[in-house]
C-alpha cells in the first residue's frame, strides 16, 4: 500500500520491517512472489527492487515460488505459506488482506487469523 496501488514500493516493506525492527521484533519474515524480482513491465511498476535482495541477504525477506508454464506465469498461493508460518512460530501477520478463505480451510486457522492478524496504513513514510 506504500506505492498507492500504482507501483510495488520495496520502500514500504523495509519501512514495516524497520519499524518492527526498532521495537525489539527480530524474528521477521517478508514473503514476496518471486517475480517480483524480474525486469518490472510498464504495467506493473516496481521501485527500489535493490531492497528485495538486501533483505533476502539479511534473511528476512523469502521469495515464494512460481514458474513460466506455456509463456504464462503461474504463482503459488502465497496466503498459505504466510498463515502457516505466523501459524507455527506464534507469530502475528501483518497485512490487509483477512484471508477468508484460509480460515474456512482449517479451523485452528480461523481463530488465529481473527486474533493474530495485525493490519496497517502508511501515511506518506510513516508506517
Amino acid at each position: 500500500s506504500h506505492g498507492n496501488k500504482e507501483v510495488f514500493s520495496c520502500r514500504g516493506i523495509l519501512l514495516a520491517v524497520q519499524w518492527f525492527w526498532d521495537r525489539g521484533h527480530k524474528d521477521i519474515t517478508v514473503f514476496v512472489p518471486s517475480w517480483r524480482k524480474e525486469q518490472p513491465r510498464p504495467d506493473v511498476l516496481i521501485t527500489d527492487q535493490h531492497i528485495l535482495r538486501d533483505l533476502e541477504k539479511k534473511k528476512i525477506l523469502v521469495f515464494t515460488p512460481s514458474r513460466r508454464v506455456g509463456g504464462k506465469r503461474v504463482v503459488c498461493y502465497d496466503d498459505r505459506f504466510i498463515v502457516k508460518l505466523a501459524h507455527e512460530s506464534d507469530g502475528i501477520v501483518v497485512s490487509n488482506d483477512t484471508y477468508r478463505d484460509l480460515q474456512n480451510e482449517r479451523p485452528e486457522w480461523k481463530k488465529f487469523i481473527e486474533e493474530r492478524l495485525l493490519m496497517y496504513s502508511f501515511v506518506n513514510d510513516k508506517y
